[in-house]
């Protein structure tokens, strides 16, 4: 594809060189440029790629997209925003493919994953082709694609898009974090619904505080992006998202609402509810405990039924999925006691996940947790007095420390425990914590390893290295 053609549709302050050069990739990062590449220039948050231009001509690059003329001999294409012109170049470069699929988004803090798999399970049911991108990776037909960010960048997202549209998808569930939105690496994209699930404390390290975080996931739901709107009443932000936003469907479990649960029935191995769908009934068997996935059921049938799938199938769909890979997921008995693992790395999260396990345990609750590095440092004290105050006894461990020394991380932790007048240890290899708890479990018993979820490697000084908590639980247990 040419130049000129590539750019007819995007917004640009000028033209600098030969407008005619054949582009046959697109490429943002000067390490993975091939020959005959276009590559896209912007300023970032700690490095700015305009400095790499002349590394990634060297590389094969015949092009640049930049937000300045650079002193450089390659055809440039200047434009206000790097990022914002990335998702436009990427949609001509694979010739729209989005526009032959029906996008769902699933936005908030938490059960943005549990959601889309929910909603897979139900389309499937129905013999509807879809597909998942999110924090697990990427899900379509026999397709599966490690996990990377939880919303892609445009230029991987495209690509996914033409291939799954090539494979026949037909609904692409896909979760939006609240950087995806900020970044704008959804620019463009219409979606046929959004979810909005909560909006509780997390990435404040970036966002600065709640007004502007909530803000960022608000704006997903204005402007016309999505043509259906389902939201949680039961949140703060769910409940002004109904008022501003024309049409919006809501669910919950506690305000006047669309959609909604009764006669909930909870045990450790699953929940049973009724579901009331516009007034539309069924019976739900879920075989994922808690209260928080009596929501995310209800967001996802909200949304199915909204799409035209009736009650007795979305019934199905959600009896059909057996767990969400480290979403609370049963995952071993040991000594008697059951052992779960859990992603809660929120405050709201750890809260859910204890109080639903601490109300079916017959025996001692034990939390074993961790707070990622280089992330929100406020929220570790307040993780750890809520683990204190929930769990009999608390495990804390290291999580993903990043670039951050580990021994910071738990101290902080530490205190809110303290404070809180738990019990605990702390063991900073992770492994060897979780040893040490399954060694504490015995007959009635309930273990939650929680912060990691269903990854597979743990992030220490800029290295990923092979760990999922649930292969090593399986280990040490034998």
């Amino acid at each position: 594809m040419k130049l000129s053609q590539l750019i007819k549709n995007l917004t640009y302050e000028k033209v600098c060189g030969n407008a005619e050069v054949e582009i046959e990739g697109l490429c943002a990062n000067s390490q993975k440029v091939k020959k005959g590449d276009l590559f896209i220039c912007y300023g970032g948050l700690s490095f700015d790629s305009h400095a790499v231009a002349e590394e990634a001509k060297r590389a094969g690059a015949v092009a640049l997209v930049c937000e300045r003329q650079l002193d450089c001999s390659l055809p440039q294409v200047i434009v206000r925003g790097g990022r914002e012109a990335m998702s436009a170049l990427a949609a001509e470069f694979y010739l729209h493919p989005e526009k032959k699929l029906k996008l769902v988004g699933v936005t908030g803090t938490n059960g943005k994953t549990t959601t889309t798999f929910m909603l897979k399970s139900i389309f499937d049911k129905k013999g509807i082709k879809s597909a998942i991108v999110g924090t697990l990776g990427v899900f379509y037909g026999d397709i599966v694609i490690s996990p990377g960010l939880t919303t892609p960048d445009p230029l991987f997202m495209y690509s996914l898009f033409a291939d799954m549209a090539a494979d026949g998808v037909q609904y692409v569930f896909m979760e939006v974090s609240a950087h995806a939105i900020y970044f704008g690496k959804i620019a463009g994209l219409r979606f046929e619904a959004g979810i909005f699930t909560n909006c509780t404390q997390d990435h404040l390290d970036f966002f600065g505080d709640m007004k502007r975080y909530s803000a960022c996931k608000e704006s997903f739901f204005m402007d016309g992006k999505c043509k259906i709107s389902v939201v949680n009443v039961d949140d703060r932000l769910g409940l002004r998202l109904l008022k501003n936003v024309p049409g919006a469907i809501s669910y919950g479990l506690e305000n006047p609402c669309d959609s909604f649960a009764v006669n909930i029935e909870e045990s450790l191995e699953g929940t049973r509810f009724v579901i009331n769908l516009s007034d539309e009934l069924a019976e739900i068997e879920l075989s994922l405990a808690g209260r928080h996935n009596v929501y995310n059921a209800l967001a996802a049938a909200t949304c199915a039924h909204a799409l035209g799938i009736d009650a007795e199938c979305v019934a199905e769909g959600l009896k059909q999925l057996k767990c969400v890979p480290g979403r609370l997921e049963r995952v071993a008995q040991h000594n008697g006691g059951e052992i779960f693992v859990d992603f809660a790395h929120t405050p709201d999260g750890l809260e859910k996940s204890l109080t639903t396990l601490k109300k079916l345990c017959k025996g001692k609750l034990y939390c074993l947790f961790g707070c990622g590095g280089n992330r929100d440092a406020t929220k570790r004290p307040i993780m750890g007095r809520i683990a204190a105050k929930i769990s009999d006894f608390v495990i804390i461990t290291s999580d993903n420390p990043r670039f951050e020394d580990p021994y910071d991380i738990i101290m902080q932790i530490e205190k809110g425990v303290a404070e809180a007048g738990g019990r605990y240890v702390s063991v900073t290899d992770r492994e060897l914590a979780i040893e040490y708890a399954l060694n504490l479990i015995g007959d009635g018993d309930v273990l939650l390893v929680a912060g990691k979820g269903g990854e597979t490697t743990q992030e220490i000084m800029g290295v990923k290295h092979s760990f999922s908590d649930n292969q090593v639980i399986k280990k040490l247990i034998g």
